[in-house]
């Protein structure tokens, strides 16, 4: 690798992605901290090495190592991230303590099964933050502020956001317990009665997965409420496709299925998870720690099956 003799114009979202990976040693690893895909971090990095002139790490079966170059220049690297966070804080208005009042938005089940065990912790820590949780199944644009932070099962595509995948989420066939005990193992769909979604979210991954297996069933009750359906099924109205993390919180339990059942079902949909903020708001202190409060307790209990 060659570069030319002109000084090397670095941006600092560079100098980012090498921190990453010195830290990291993964390209999976570091495109999770930076909120980038994978492919993204390797095609920058190799960007990055035609910039400089040289490689910065050698690429093996376990991951990378930072090049006899790339030690050297982590120091300094490290010195331009101090910079940096030096003048954001400034930027910020000299904000360094946390507090005040960070908007939140999420899918209703999330924040009641999820979210609210973690926030005991999250305040003890930080006294003076407050938390605006506003359940939903809307979408709120961040873009335009009407919330710091989201946690939603759709990757963006657009605007200037820092997108984080948190884990998936397994979506399974359940009931009450009373419900499921009376039905016995399921020899087909429509032996028992269910709860589904409403038109607005037929394209929903678990609506589609229900409609293609099951096209003969037709729900006796239709809601767009993740809510209306967790207490549906829990009244014992009938079964619908829940999220695995729900189902313990709500009293419910997976349906019995017969063996050509058990069969036809595989796999069950999954969700991805994803922790969405705008980028300017990335080092603000207190949407910071929320943040890395959501992605280190949510990223434990939503870790992607390996």
């Amino acid at each position: 690798m060659q570069r030319s003799s002109n000084p090397l114009d670095l941006p600092w979202d560079d100098v980012r992605l090498f921190l990453a990976l010195c830290r990291a040693r993964r390209l999976g690893d570091a495109a999770r901290t930076l909120g980038i895909d994978t492919s993204t971090v390797s095609r920058r990095l190799s960007a990055l090495e035609d910039a400089v002139g040289a490689r910065l790490f050698d690429r093996g079966r376990e991951g990378v190592a930072p090049t006899a170059l790339g030690e050297k220049l982590r120091p300094a690297a490290e010195e331009v991230e101090e910079r940096v966070a030096q003048f954001a804080r400034v930027v910020d208005g000299f904000e360094r303590d946390v507090e005040g009042t960070v908007t939140m938005t999420c899918p209703p089940d999330i924040a009641e099964v999820l979210i609210v065990p973690l926030l005991h912790e999250l305040f003890a820590r930080h006294p003076k933050l407050r938390l605006d949780l506003q359940p939903s199944e809307a979408v709120l644009d961040l873009t335009r502020r009407e919330a710091d932070l989201a946690i939603r099962v759709v990757r963006p595509t657009s605007g200037d956001l820092l997108v984080t995948k948190l884990g998936e989420v397994t979506w399974r066939a359940a009931g009450s317990e009373a419900l499921v005990a009376e039905l016995g193992a399921l020899r087909q769909w429509e032996d028992t009665p269910w709860i589904g979604w409403g038109e607005r979210f037929a394209m929903a991954t678990c609506a589609r997965w229900l409609a293609e297996r099951a096209p003969s069933v037709e729900p006796r009750l239709r809601s767009d409420s993740m809510v209306t359906q967790l207490a549906a099924c829990r009244a014992g109205l009938g079964a619908a496709l829940l999220p695995e993390p729900s189902l313990p919180h709500f009293g419910l339990v997976p349906l019995r299925l017969g063996r050509r059942l058990r069969t036809a079902a595989s796999p069950w949909p999954v969700d991805e998870v994803f922790l969405v903020t705008h980028r300017a708001l990335r080092e603000v202190p207190r949407v910071r720690v929320v943040r890395e409060a959501l992605v280190a307790g949510l990223g434990s209990l939503l870790a992607s099956p390996r």
